[in-house]
């Protein structure tokens, strides 16, 4: 388990640098500087979570509750969900979208509850 969360984890990092560059570069002159924040809300909450995975992949090596799996599930879901919808917000200008994003911000605080959870309660 820890080596597809560390390869998760790898990719996730990569492509919210991509995403980042894309954003700086391709963007800047394309949609408004509050869309452009929201791009970069994305990129960051994904390059945070990216570096989380990693944070699973080794606790997964160190704790036995099956939360700490859990949690790393809940990070990749909240990369999707809450970075992908903001990112088809601006590139699409689908504002409806945005009411999407929450429950990708609920993942990643279930994320976080769930490794807390794991850590504390493994043998």
């Amino acid at each position: 388990m820890s080596r597809l969360f560390l390869v998760i984890g790898a990719l996730a990092a990569g492509l919210a640098v991509m995403a980042g560059a894309f954003g700086a570069h391709g963007l800047e002159n394309r949609v408004s500087a509050d869309r452009l924040d929201t791009f970069e809300t994305g990129v960051k909450y994904q390059m945070y979570h990216a570096l989380a995975l990693f944070i699973v992949a080794w606790a997964s090596t160190q704790f036995t509750a099956s939360a700490v799996s859990y949690a790393g599930y809940c990070f990749l879901a909240g990369m999707v969900i809450f970075s992908g919808s903001l990112y088809l917000l601006v590139l699409t200008d689908t504002p409806w979208l945005g009411a999407i994003t929450p429950i990708g911000g609920l993942a990643f605080i279930a994320g976080w509850l769930l490794l807390a959870w794991g850590i504390w309660s493994s043998t």
